[in-house]
């Protein structure tokens, strides 16, 4: 089968449209007021009224795609499976069907749509905690469809919009990414990554932690786009699959890094165009400063040696036009340019303050710095750890040279 990932996408809608759902258009990165989150990090967070118990102007069965952005596993980045920003498939039941036809329906679409051996899947279930006995409905439907299933204690299989709101029991589905015969459990083996979610969002929790039941049993789930196009390419991690294609192609011509640093280049960079195209400006508090943090990192590396040859304000205008066109957002006013000059402009920041960071650093040459050392330096001169950092490794590197120099010469 084609395995590009927007037929890729075409085949999910398809899928559940056939079955009675009403596409979705894609949302903003921007949480709803009133939302625990500075960013969308999951399908749900627009949908919160409805899944409390509001009429959806489409109907109760939903799918869609929504570009989303997580930060919580910004140091996982780099690593095989993990991004800041993606795109979550999902589909919704608003007090329709219940937990064992989406699990029913989703092995259905993974078998018989992507493709994927029934034996390289394995399940894990809400296994009860202190309040909650364990989800039995999952577990014998994913015993009946003869897919290994793990039953987890706490909050591994526990989904939740943040520490009050709608939540509940999950089932997620991996899929065996190792050579050879599937073997351990999702909890016992890194080789099974997880694909997809299905929570039965039953219940709402309140301020004081108690649990009470929505005014009706909803279905949520999420599949993320970025490792579903993984398995089925075959690509060794998320950034090999064809959404990275140009991304690689560009940033190994350009710069001489190492794999992880690579992939966080190109996962931060693009999560930064996302985050522009979506109205939010770098700045020093709330969402600017997330946007302002993932594009100081990426400069951090690039930097590491000394100015590059190869600036961001030398990447192709083509690659910020794929990546709006991705997270839907080519409708952004000013367009792909406007982002680069966005973009441009805070790494001309970035050079500004690591100019008069040098200056302030020239107090403290060949000490130690404490942690309150830090702290000053972050809180009266607005330099963050991580450019201090680099600017006592140049520096370091800028007397090692002379030194040899000068024994060279001698």
């Amino acid at each position: 089968m084609d395995t590009t990932h927007s037929t890729l996408v075409q085949t999910f809608v398809d899928f559940y449209r056939e079955r009675g759902h009403q596409p979705l258009p894609g949302d903003s990165l921007i949480a709803p007021p009133g939302d625990p989150v500075l960013f969308t990090t999951a399908g749900m967070h627009h949908l919160t009224p409805y899944l409390e118990g509001r009429p959806h102007p489409l109907g109760n069965r939903l799918v869609g795609s929504q570009r989303c952005l997580r930060t919580t596993d910004l140091d996982e980045v780099g690593d095989r499976s993990h991004l800041t920003v993606f795109e979550m498939l999902g589909t919704w039941s608003l007090g329709d069907y219940d937990g064992e036809q989406s699990l029913r329906w989703g092995f259905e679409l993974l078998r018989d749509g992507f493709g994927l051996r029934p034996g390289s899947l394995h399940a894990t279930v809400f296994g009860g905690d202190d309040v909650l006995g364990p989800d039995t409905e999952s577990l014998e439907v994913w015993q009946d469809l003869g897919v290994p299933v793990e039953p987890t204690r706490g909050e591994e299989n526990w989904w939740s919009n943040g520490p009050t709101g709608p939540c509940g029991p999950d089932s997620e589905i991996f899929v065996w990414t190792g050579d050879g015969i599937p073997s351990g459990t999702p909890t016992t083996d890194p080789r099974w990554v997880e694909i997809w979610n299905h929570v039965m969002m039953r219940y709402r929790r309140h301020d004081d932690g108690t649990l009470t039941p929505l005014p009706q049993r909803n279905i949520d789930t999420g599949l993320g786009l970025d490792r579903l196009a993984t398995v089925l390419q075959g690509a060794d991690s998320v950034y090999g699959c064809d959404i990275f294609a140009s991304w690689r192609e560009v940033v190994t011509q350009h710069w001489d890094l190492d794999e992880r640093e690579q992939r966080i280049v190109m996962d931060h960079l693009r999560s930064c165009i996302a985050i522009i195209g979506d109205c939010v400006l770098p700045a020093s508090g709330g969402r600017g400063y997330v946007l302002r943090r993932l594009l100081r990192r990426v400069l951090t590396i690039l930097w590491r040696e000394g100015r590059p040859s190869f600036t961001l304000g030398d990447l192709p205008i083509e690659l910020f036009a794929e990546t709006l066109d991705h997270f839907h957002r080519l409708d952004f006013p000013g367009g792909p340019e406007t982002v680069r000059s966005v973009v441009t402009d805070e790494e001309r920041r970035f050079v500004g303050l690591c100019e008069r960071g040098r200056r302030v650093l020239s107090r403290f040459s060949g000490s130690v710095l404490s942690e309150e050392d830090y702290s000053f330096l972050h809180e009266t001169h607005g330099l963050p750890r991580e450019i201090v950092d680099l600017l006592r490794r140049q520096e370091n590197q800028s007397n090692e040279l002379i030194h040899s120099e000068t024994a060279s010469v001698i």
